[in-house]
């Protein structure tokens, strides 16, 4: 954690103590509401399409890659577009796997598509996103949501995996951070089936929710609009993250379920990627102990 980062996490921690403090004055003596609410626990989300470890300029320097996840200093990074021994144009690594140990992180890859190997390579080629985390992962899924394939010659919308689900451990709360890569083509009808399906998951799920990913659409298309009410926004003003060096739109996004708040969001200025990250400092509620 840097410097930054403990500041930042003193100051919400302060600010909130002083809070509660004020509360329990005011109450009652012998008023249950009396106990100083939970304080709540501090959490930097980042979400970063990552294009399979290429920049805009479409050079492939996954040490590039590795330098702009770490400078968002973030606690939970959702990767979209990660490359698991899947081709040339990653030199056939994994790209999850490399991230982690370059980061220190612990690290869960859910692949979009896991295919056979192509001779003479023997290690299967798979593509997808992945959860980077400095906190403990108490579970992690891969659900399946509908897809388009890009991988068939006619493709129909069928269930598919690659939205991932983990569970992270955070000072004592428990939260569950998604991260998903929405279809990308014009027809909005496949986003709309993947934002029931999304909300399916979640809906399954109890306590704060964060989910973060490449939606392949303004959060204003009428396709997502299901998702706001369940989730807001962490930046509706927030500014553009595609295409990175100049970008005109606002596809990559951080949501989070109703009781957590949002201290801070930005996006990071950068063409590690054709994408920019965002990073979110959100305040997680804290169960009562």
């Amino acid at each position: 954690m840097t410097r930054t980062h403990r500041s930042f996490v003193r100051r919400v921690v302060t600010a909130v103590a002083l809070g509660a403090a004020v509360t329990l004055a005011a109450a009652s003596p012998g008023d249950a509401a009396a106990r100083p609410a939970a304080v709540p626990v501090p959490l930097r989300v980042a979400t970063y399409n990552i294009h399979a470890g290429a920049g805009e300029d479409n050079v492939f320097d996954l040490g590039r890659t590795a330098r702009a996840v770490r400078d968002l200093n973030a606690d939970v990074v959702g990767l979209q577009e990660v490359d698991v021994r899947w081709g040339a144009r990653s030199e056939f690594r994994d790209e999850a796997r490399d991230l982690a140990r370059t980061l220190h992180m612990r690290v869960f890859f859910a692949p979009v598509y896991d295919l056979p190997a192509e001779p003479p390579r023997t290690q299967r080629r798979r593509f997808g996103v992945a959860v980077l985390s400095r906190y403990p992962v108490v579970s992690a899924e891969n659900h399946e949501i509908t897809r388009l394939s890009t991988q068939s010659p006619d493709p129909v919308p069928e269930p598919a995996p690659g939205f991932a689900e983990v569970t992270v451990r955070v000072r004592g709360a428990l939260v569950h951070v998604y991260t998903t890569h929405l279809d990308y083509r014009a027809d909005p009808s496949v986003r709309r089936a993947q934002v029931d399906d999304m909300l399916a998951v979640l809906a399954a799920d109890a306590g704060p929710k964060v989910l973060v990913g490449d939606f392949n659409a303004e959060p204003g298309a009428p396709e997502l609009a299901k998702l706001w009410g369940p989730l807001a926004d962490a930046a509706p003003h927030g500014g553009m993250t595609y295409p990175a060096a100049a970008p005109d739109r606002r596809i990559d996004v951080v949501a989070v379920s109703p009781r957590i708040a949002v201290a801070g969001v930005r996006e990071a200025v950068t063409t590690a990627s054709d994408h920019r990250p965002v990073v979110a400092d959100l305040l997680v509620p804290r169960p009562r102990s």
